[in-house]
């Protein structure tokens, strides 16, 4: 008989470089229903050379990339230890983690998430569950986004679940099935034109209201290609390094006229692709307190409810689901639906490493 309590500690790095996500959590099945609590949790901040080398790994040659991986998986399994040590964590049935996505395409049937090499259970004394993207690219899917199984099992009071991280991520139930996809990048670009005023993160979008929007930029982003291809589809940081940033660096405007005109561009996607412009909206991520890019958000959707959690569902959601995911894949139930990534079939993703 299948446990039907587990405790695990949920663990991401997100492509915004906020840092390192960890989550003590507990979750129960009863009544075919699964409930959570969240219980000790923290946000392990990334050096300033560990934030250069993240960014720049996208153009790391083969053998740098499997040396950065050696390294990052060291530096998580510390932040690991480290954090359950601090808070004498004990008997957890194991560590589900999502590494930190490096390269992500699947069209060339390959995606990156380093920090998941099979040594990280000897060096945290721990059952490891992780490398929940490659199988789905082998089943011909997009490999993210992961979270909408999360959102369906956890959240199915809301009809859309709003994730406002490194990228803008939604899902939804649409005829019977889950269906998830990208929108647009958002804390990527808008943390690194923060930081070419001096800051890490634009505060509550204080900055981007200081600006003013060109209406030339704004009308050339929101002409991407990207926003008419039809989902499945998913976005990595090869899209703003590529696209958005090249093309933003052609006007000659102020980082304050960036931020403005970019969050009017991320407020107008999220309002495009949402199909019925109305019912309960959750937002999560760090981008759930951005007030500035919430109430264009609410400009744009003046019949919906967006609903903003607590501060701990905010910020450690990601760690939250892919703590659920380790648990269904422990349990070998599905954890990836086809329906969200376009693989050929739903499946139970991740590899299980035990302590030897």
């Amino acid at each position: 008989m299948q446990n039907s309590v587990y405790k695990v500690i949920g663990v991401m790095s997100g492509t915004s470089l906020d840092g390192i996500d960890l989550a003590v959590l507990v979750f129960t099945f009863q009544n075919q229903k699964w409930t959570y609590t969240i219980q000790e949790s923290a946000t392990v901040g990334y050096s300033a050379d560990w934030v250069v080398k993240l960014k720049e790994a996208v153009s790391y040659s083969e053998s740098r990339l499997k040396e950065l991986n050696k390294n990052y998986t060291e530096l998580l399994a510390k932040v690991i230890r480290d954090f359950i040590s601090r808070h004498d964590i004990q008997e957890i049935d194991a560590v589900c983690s999502h590494g930190h996505t490096i390269l992500h395409q699947p069209e060339k049937g390959f995606t990156l998430q380093i920090g998941n090499l099979p040594e990280i259970a000897a060096l945290i004394h721990q059952k490891v569950v992780c490398d929940f993207r490659v199988q789905d690219v082998e089943l011909g899917g997009q490999g993210a986004p992961l979270v909408p199984i999360g959102d369906r099992l956890l959240f199915s009071e809301y009809d859309y679940c709003l994730n406002l991280g490194g990228f803008s991520n939604v899902s939804f139930e649409e005829n019977g099935e889950r269906i998830a996809f990208d929108i647009s990048p958002v804390n990527t670009v808008l943390n690194f034109y923060a930081g070419k005023l001096g800051y890490d993160y634009d505060d509550k979008g204080k900055l981007a209201a200081q600006g003013t929007v060109s209406e030339a930029l704004l009308a050339e982003l929101n002409a991407l290609p990207f926003y008419r291809k039809q989902y499945p589809k998913s976005l990595g940081f090869e899209f703003v390094k590529e696209t958005i940033f090249p093309i933003i660096e052609l006007y000659p405007i102020t980082a304050e006229a960036v931020l403005r005109t970019f969050t009017e561009h991320i407020a107008f996607q999220i309002a495009e692709a949402l199909p019925v412009k109305k019912g309960k909206l959750l937002v999560t991520g760090g981008g759930a307190y951005n007030d500035f890019l919430i109430a264009l958000l609410k400009g744009h959707l003046p019949d919906m409810t967006i609903a903003i959690p607590d501060p701990k569902t905010i910020e450690f959601k990601e760690a939250l689901i892919f703590g659920l995911l380790g648990v269904l894949k422990l349990r070998n139930e599905v954890n990836v639906l086809a329906s969200v990534t376009g693989a050929r079939y739903n499946h139970s993703s991740g590899r299980i490493y035990d302590i030897q």
